[in-house]
């Protein structure tokens, strides 16, 4: 054939062969352009069958036109041969790239989602590939894949040229479904390429043995090896992506290649880059506590935060929250290590030592780049100057980050105790506060403003902690904790009317005490008007737009904003594993509250997450594990018991539901209990007329999380009773009800 021209096709060279074809590169002596033929062997040329496959594979490719795909030219016949004219690729097929070595885990990752880029492509123009494998795969010389041979492709536009129970493909990369001669759709690529990704990682395949009988065997009744067994490089999530779509049913797969992908796309192999370019951004690290009083460590945490506060005010700075940036609290890690994990190009960071009536507080100015001390300083005062010596700090950083500003702005003025005792007080506040112990936090904000009765952050600070007390931690009844969050709140804008967090915790009660839904909004909008770089604020946000607005995208960008400014702040994640949980996609949820749980096996919240997952999907014996870690690292709070009681129950463990109704009766007898989730226990026991008498129960009690009662999926099956209509109706929340309809549809 070499040398041979066919139609207006010379050909050059062989450039390989299979079972349903021969592979020649040629010259396009029209065009003048260099070409790959594939011929049918001659020998099927007379099997009607071979040759409608042939054909069938042209049509199937000349479909599609996606860079990830070998462009078809065209189909022809000439002296007696069939052939089909594509693309020349110079490059190499992966099956030679997967055997010349080990493959970098971004590389893989990268041509993966090229692969599943094309099949996606594919797949919503109607056509199966059926026998993706790494052979049919080409890498262009740039590293771009090119996926090829559509010969056992099915069209569902088509007709589907394989008969009944005849297995057709390629052994190792076969589904379940495949192997058994099955009916197959989409998934099968997706099986396919979850067993190419294996192999691509590791450089083995993840069913083999010498005979395909045996192959099918192991794909059929086997699991493979988890890669992570084989090379521990690999991270835990992309793990996880290979093992879901190697899936034995295929309805526990990734429902199509675009979830696949997304996934696929969401890993971060490397370092966050810096993506702040544009302007200038800081960490301040917590302070190292000197002094001889390790109780001093207040002092040194509360500087670094009011620092913190000071320079999130201020314009074209990105700043990250206390949260992440205390995350490194006692750990000797490398500057550049710090930097990149908190996505900033500077960093603070300083040591105070106090001594009865003086302070001596040294801090520097780091750039993560080089580690270069671009600043800094050493001061020793009277506590009297503290004030002037923060202002002094935040000076020196403002001199150096903002000079290539067109415009400098400085902080606008807090509103600073006349008492330096109050100021003391306050910070002994903010240090409990940040334990979780509210009530000792609140004690101290209030011996601050007994020092100064004008003292606006400590009246902001007390509402923080009392709408927290209700709608966070339910220590409180919100008839009791909400009027008192107002109180302080309105009192502190009395005072200094620019705080933002003072607007927020209006907003939270306006949302979830008073149902003023108005209100609540334009108390939201006003904090982020005043602080748009307070990751506080945009999570208090998010749920307004969740549970009065059902607009999940707009909850999720606010949660994504604050996930910038507070990048390591595990809640903010736990949150947004709860937006896909709230749109359905219960897999990408699980990955996301698992991806928690390997960062931190003991946050309780990952494992309510999961225990959500798991239960809201239906798998309620799955669900058991993660609510027994969950009970375990407590304390059991009504919340989680509620939603073990809601488990129990949809499980079928009547007598365990009851049990935990009876332990949230007996806590009722020594403090309070929130009736919403006594009304959801009922709801998984399907005691409907009980689970809205205690949800009536709330509303009487302005039970703050009744709110809650919007989008989440177990509340689908009331969304038609006539009772819930009522109940979103005394809530002023009657104009969610079709969209929620909308909502719980898959």
């Amino acid at each position: 054939m070499i040398g041979k021209t066919i139609s207006h096709y010379k050909i050059l060279d062989k450039l390989g062969e299979g079972g349903m074809g021969v592979v020649y590169k040629a010259e396009d002596t029209k065009l003048k352009r260099t070409v790959a033929l594939k011929f049918l062997p001659q020998e099927l040329t007379r099997d009607k069958e071979a040759k409608e496959r042939f054909f069938q594979e042209a049509q199937a490719a000349a479909a599609l036109d996606h860079p990830n795909i070998c462009t078809v030219h065209e189909i022809d016949e000439a002296e007696g041969k069939t052939f089909i004219a594509m693309a020349y690729i110079k490059g190499e097929s992966l099956k030679e790239k997967i055997a010349s070595g080990t493959m970098k885990i971004d590389k893989a990752l990268d041509i993966a989602i090229q692969i599943a880029e094309g099949l996606g492509e594919a797949h919503e123009k109607g056509i199966i590939h059926r026998d993706i494998k790494p052979a049919n795969v080409l890498l262009t010389e740039k590293a771009q894949a090119k996926i090829t041979d559509f010969g056992l492709a099915k069209l569902t536009w088509g007709v589907d040229l394989t008969k009944t129970a005849t297995i057709m493909g390629t052994a190792s990369y076969m589904s379940p479904e495949q192997a058994k001669g099955e009916k197959v759709d989409h998934r099968t690529d997706i099986w396919s390429l979850g067993a190419m990704l294996y192999e691509i990682l590791t450089g083995k395949l993840p069913f083999k043995s010498r005979r395909d009988q045996a192959v099918i065997y192991s794909i059929i009744n086997e699991d493979p090896e988890p890669i992570t067994n084989i090379r521990k490089d690999i991270p835990k999530k992309l793990e996880r992506i290979v093992q879901r779509s190697l899936e034995k049913d295929q309805q526990n797969r990734y429902r199509d290649m675009g979830a696949l992908l997304a996934e696929l796309k969401s890993i971060n192999l490397k370092p966050k880059s810096i993506s702040f370019a544009d302007k200038p951004s800081i960490a301040v690290l917590p302070f190292v506590n000197m002094s001889a009083d390790p109780e001093n460590e207040y002092f040194s945490d509360g500087l670094a935060e009011e620092l913190i506060n000071a320079l999130t005010k201020i314009q074209d700075l990105h700043v990250v929250a206390r949260t992440s940036s205390f995350a490194f609290k006692g750990e000797k890690a490398d500057i550049r290590e710090i930097g990149q994990g908190l996505n900033v190009k500077t960093l603070l960071e300083g040591s105070v030592r106090k001594a009865g009536n003086r302070v001596r507080i040294t801090a520097q100015l780091v750039k993560v780049e080089d580690g270069y001390h671009l600043w800094s300083e050493r001061y020793d005062r009277n506590m009297e100057d503290v004030f002037a010596i923060q202002d002094e700090i935040t000076e020196k950083i403002m001199d150096k980050l903002m000079a290539a500003l067109e415009v400098r702005k400085k902080p606008p003025e807090e509103h600073r105790p006349a008492n330096l005792e109050a100021y003391d007080l306050y910070l002994k506040g903010r240090y409990y506060w940040y334990k979780l112990s509210i009530d000792k936090a609140i004690t101290y904000y209030k011996q601050a403003i007994d020092k100064d009765p004008d003292y606006a952050l400590a009246y902001a600070a007390i509402a923080e902690a009392y709408t927290m007390l209700s709608i966070g931690f339910d220590i409180l009844p919100s008839k009791d904790a909400m009027p008192k969050a107002r109180e302080a709140a309105q009192k502190a804008l009395e005072l200094d009317p620019t705080l933002a967090e003072a607007y927020g915790s209006l907003g939270l009660v306006a949302l979830s005490y008073d149902w003023d839904h108005s209100s609540a909004k334009k108390y939201f909008q006003k904090a982020l008007k005043l602080n748009p770089n307070s990751a506080i604020v945009h999570q208090w946000v998010e749920i307004y737009w969740t549970y009065i607005e059902a607009n999940i995208e707009e909850a999720t960008a606010h949660l994504e904003r604050a996930q910038e400014l507070d990048p390591l702040n595990l809640m903010i994640k736990v949150r947004l594993g709860f937006m896909s949980l709230f749109l359905r996609d219960w897999d990408r949820a699980a990955d996301q509250f698992k991806e928690i749980i390997d960062f931190e096996p003991n946050y309780v919240l990952g494992h309510l997450g999961l225990l959500t997952v798991y239960g809201w999907k239906g798998m309620y014996d799955e669900a058991l594990a993660p609510g027994e870690k969950m009970l375990e690292l407590g304390p059991p709070t009504v919340a989680y018991i509620g939603n073990m009681g809601y488990i129990s129950a949809k499980q079928g463990n009547k007598n365990k539901a009851y049990e935990f109704l009876a332990e949230l009766e007996e806590r009722s007898k020594k403090g309070y209990v929130s009736s919403f989730w006594v009304a959801v226990i009922y709801l998984g026991l399907d005691e409907k007329d009980k689970t809205f008498e205690w949800f009536d129960k709330a509303y009487e009690e302005r039970d703050s999380n009744l709110i809650y009662v919007t989008v989440p999926p177990p509340f689908d099956p009331l969304r038609s009773d006539p009772r819930y209509k009522k109940l979103l109706k005394k809530m002023g929340l009657e104009y969610l009800l079709e969209k929620l309809k909308s909502l719980a549809k898959p």
